[in-house]
């Protein structure tokens, strides 16, 4: 098969690539003076929080070397903590401490590490190592998401999260992100993550991918990647849907965990989702942004955004879905 033939079969089985992406979806949907409510995560944070949508607790922002000094008191959490560069992305220069141990810190990998490494990791985000453009940037220190076990049995270590896509505020197509060994426990697709997509109408997991190869069991544990149910859906799909309402931004990814306490919990959001989402779902996207585009939204509440987003899913997916364990 020529290379003029595959660009042939992808578009028409509804494959969008990045060109279409950044064109049709990044460039007309998202204003540029908006991009900064989700580019940076403290003040996606604090948007979630004023909307009264749930996210984990920040423990405090080090935005210069002055707010050093408090370090160590946000570290020594007995649950732990994440550390988060505020203008990071795909989940560089992200740690998770599990809490303290005898002379230092444990790592979510099991590694221990000392105060002193942690602050050197902490002025180099201040630095902008792991910016966007390599500016200044703070430093947000989190709690720990405990997440909840539905996922143990397709996991390693780390913690899954949900991304849902949302296009001028219909959920179109979402998947469970998980952590392997070769991501190193980080539910990053490009670090070796396993993608799973999900049926958008009940939350029950398909097959997945990784590496842009289709699988169906994950490589760490060898268990069934499908016919999982993801917990809190309704809800899910009702905070990733409201993010564009505080945000304004016609084409973004929510990315939402499940804490075993608290439930599920916006993590972030993204103005540039990645087009593997597509390969987890086995769908393209341009048959669920299609009617979407050709719609206004702008009179629909929430709950028609989703059942109009639903709607669409069902008229694309018609083949058997599989049955929830």
């Amino acid at each position: 098969m020529s290379i003029l033939d595959r660009i042939i079969g992808l578009r028409r089985n509804g494959v969008m690539g990045l060109n279409e992406r950044n064109v049709r979806l990044v460039a007309e949907l998202n204003p540029r003076r908006l991009m900064r409510l989700v580019n940076d995560k403290s003040v996606t944070k604090q948007l979630a929080q004023e909307a009264n949508i749930p996210c984990p607790e920040l423990i405090g922002l080090i935005r210069g070397s002055f707010g050093m000094r408090n370090l160590k008191d946000m570290l020594d959490r007995e649950h732990g903590v994440a550390i988060k560069p505020a203008n990071g992305s795909q989940g560089n220069g992200i740690l998770v401490i599990m809490g303290p141990m005898k002379g230092g810190y444990r790592l979510a990998n099991g590694r221990r590490i000392l105060f002193e490494d942690l602050r050197f990791h902490v002025m180099n985000i201040l630095s902008g190592m792991y910016s966007l453009g390599g500016l200044p940037d703070a430093a947000l220190i989190e709690e720990r998401v405990r997440f909840a076990g539905v996922f143990d049995q397709v996991s390693f270590k780390g913690v899954p999260d949900i991304r849902i896509i949302v296009v001028k505020g219909v959920p179109i197509l979402a998947m469970l992100r998980l952590p392997t060994a070769d991501s190193d426990g980080k539910a990053n697709l490009h670090k070796g993550g396993v993608g799973v997509g999900l049926d958008l109408t009940t939350g029950v997991t398909r097959d997945g991918m990784q590496y842009d190869a289709i699988i169906d069991t994950h490589p760490d544990t060898a268990n069934s990647l499908s016919g999982i149910q993801v917990p809190h859906w309704d809800e899910m799909l009702m905070m990733a849907t409201r993010a564009y309402e505080v945000t304004g931004l016609g084409y973004l990814g929510a990315d939402i965990v499940i804490d075993a306490e608290k439930g599920p919990l916006l993590l972030e959001l993204n103005a540039r989702p990645g087009l593997a989402i597509q390969i987890a779902n086995r769908h393209g996207l341009r048959p669920h942004i299609e009617p979407v585009l050709n719609t206004d939204t702008s009179q629909m509440d929430a709950a028609e955004r989703i059942a109009f987003g639903q709607e669409i899913y069902r008229s694309v997916h018609t083949e058997p879905q599989p049955e929830a364990a």
